[in-house]
């Protein structure tokens, strides 16, 4: 959870002597140590303080206290001798990397550079609430009305969803709404036909996101290519600079990029030995065979078909690897399959949130799979498909929905299960 404020300590110290008695130090210079990546003129220059002129101890004080608000430090003292103003600075532990949500600036090198110009102590990571962070917010409408765009950019602290901890702080435009704008194709671009030209007029308009849209873009025109057998089709998308500006919204239009490269058919799927079915069995069952198309969706039905024969076994953790041989001469694939297991799974605890206790019990008694039992994801899956068609269940099940959650304990190897009956709608 972002924090709501920041408790920072300074200390102020001074020599003792008749110094303490004058209104007015004119410290003949200025140091700072503790903080080695940012230079005297740059702290000096953020909290307005010059050699050479006379000051009082509250405006050093109240002028020390700008490098505290600007939340890079920790803690602040500083001593003068009668000549020297010295600092001593304790860096901040937390600071974070920006994370454009959806600016259209590129990030790198020149963005930091020109915030740099705008804000001096910004070295390409920021606090995570602090002085500093409304500075470089401030500076980034700055620079997006340089461009032409009147926008409103919050800032918020990014937290990864994996490591449950903030990793960025990320800075959105809140007004107007930035969508992604049309989406032409390069000069260098092989032609696109109707489906690819469909895919990407459905993306148009979507919410426009730096990472996400050309990531989108790429996934969705790819898996085009790859599904009509261009396996090694190279997609690139990238946003352009020529922002258009509307009243309603912000559009970002793109360029893509598509080079098919070889058309393939497949030559052959050889399952490695070990595995729970023969070749025959799995030939019987693919829908795609040696001298099609090699459409990369029914290829990928094949690896989730094998992926369940597993998981009905146990092995919930199972990873099947088909790798690819390119006979690119003679434009075939050759995918040889082999398959990672893992450990076996057992059944674990199961719960049922239904309220009904006669339907509870009907539903646990229904139930087949014990706990401790090697887990099968089918025998779920397949849950009352069986019953008798006259028991109450079964009718209950004519006007219900049953829903399942899975929960994978990897410690225990055990698996979970929360069953709920809902009324269709």
């Amino acid at each position: 959870m972002r924090a709501s404020c920041r408790l920072l300590a300074a200390v102020f110290l001074f020599t003792a002597g008749p110094l303490l008695a004058a209104q007015y130090y004119q410290p003949k210079s200025i140091h700072f140590t503790g903080a080695p990546e940012f230079t005297d003129r740059e702290l000096m220059e953020a909290a307005g303080l010059k050699t050479g002129v006379a000051i009082t101890p509250a405006e050093i004080q109240s002028r020390s206290q700008k490098l505290i608000d600007s939340g890079l430090f920790e803690t602040l003292n500083f001593q003068f001798d009668g000549t020297t103003l010295t600092y001593t600075l304790v860096p901040a532990a937390n600071l974070y990397p920006l994370r454009l949500e959806n600016l259209p600036l590129a990030p790198g090198k020149e963005l930091d550079a020109a915030l740099h110009a705008r804000v001096p102590l910004y070295h390409g990571k920021v606090p995570d609430q602090s002085g500093l962070t409304e500075q470089v917010r401030k500076a980034l409408e700055e620079m997006l009305t340089a461009k032409g765009i009147q926008a409103t950019v919050a800032d918020t602290a990014y937290t990864d969803a994996k490591l449950g901890q903030i990793t960025a702080i990320s800075y959105m435009i809140t007004s107007p709404p930035v969508l992604v704008g049309e989406i032409r194709p390069s000069a260098a671009s092989t032609p696109l036909d109707a489906s690819a030209q469909e895919i990407l007029a459905k993306v148009a308009g979507s919410p426009y996101n730096v990472q996400g849209s050309p990531n989108q873009i790429e996934t969705y025109l790819g898996n085009d290519f790859h599904d009509k057998g261009y396996l090694e089709a190279e997609i690139h998308a990238a946003a352009l600079a020529d922002a258009t500006v509307a009243s309603d919204a912000l559009r970002i239009p793109f360029q893509v990029t598509a080079t098919p490269g070889i058309r393939y058919k497949l030559a052959a799927i050889r399952l490695a030995p070990g595995l729970p079915l023969s070749q025959e069995e799995f030939d019987n069952q693919s829908r795609i065979h040696p001298g099609d198309l090699a459409a990369n969706q029914l290829l990928t039905n094949n690896w989730i078909f094998l992926e369940g024969l597993f998981h009905n076994r146990g092995y919930m953790e199972a990873t099947v690897h088909p790798t690819p041989s390119f006979d690119r001469e003679h434009g075939t694939v050759t995918y040889n399959v082999t398959v990672d297991p893992g450990p076996v799974y057992t059944m674990g605890k199961l719960a049922i949130q239904n309220g009904a206790d006669d339907l509870r019990a009907a539903m646990l008694d229904a139930w087949k799979l014990p706990e401790g039992a090697v887990y099968n994801e089918g025998a779920v899956k397949s849950f009352y498909a069986n019953l008798p068609p006259t028991s109450r269940l079964a009718r209950t099940m004519t006007s219900a929905n049953l829903k399942y959650s899975v929960k994978l304990n990897r410690d225990s190897h055990t698996v979970d299960i929360t069953l709920r009956m809902e009324r269709m709608q």
